[in-house]
């Protein structure tokens, strides 16, 4: 299991890609995120700081924690980078060790993606 700042920052990071936090708007305060998860204030704010660290939320002095105009592009780029990545590392082993040829395997993914876009729409 994670632990709960990175629990904490992959729902805010989450909030940002379904657009429920938009650029440039203020992000929960770790007081406030500390109420909602049940958590020590300090949990919190080290959620909200591996986001600043990562340049997806920025500091206004005194008012708080806001989302970065390329928010969503760093968050889709690091979930790509590293999740997905290591989702296809994990595939394409279970694939080899199944004797599942790249053809058959490819057909599965493109139908899975085209059921989930249909679903989505």
């Amino acid at each position: 299991m994670k632990p709960i700042y990175v629990q904490i920052s992959e729902w805010l990071e989450n909030e940002i890609l379904n657009e429920t936090i938009q650029a440039d708007e203020k992000v929960y305060s770790q007081y406030q995120l500390a109420e909602m998860f049940n958590v020590n204030p300090a949990t919190a704010g080290k959620g909200i700081n591996l986001l600043a660290d990562d340049n997806v939320l920025y500091k206004k002095r005194g008012l708080g924690m806001f989302v970065a105009a390329d928010a969503r592009e760093i968050i889709l780029r690091k979930r790509k980078n590293s999740k997905l990545n290591t989702l296809v590392n994990e595939l394409a082993r279970e694939a080899v060790q199944l004797q599942v040829e790249v053809d058959e395997l490819v057909t599965m993914i493109k139908d899975t993606h085209q059921k989930i876009k249909e679903e989505q729409a």
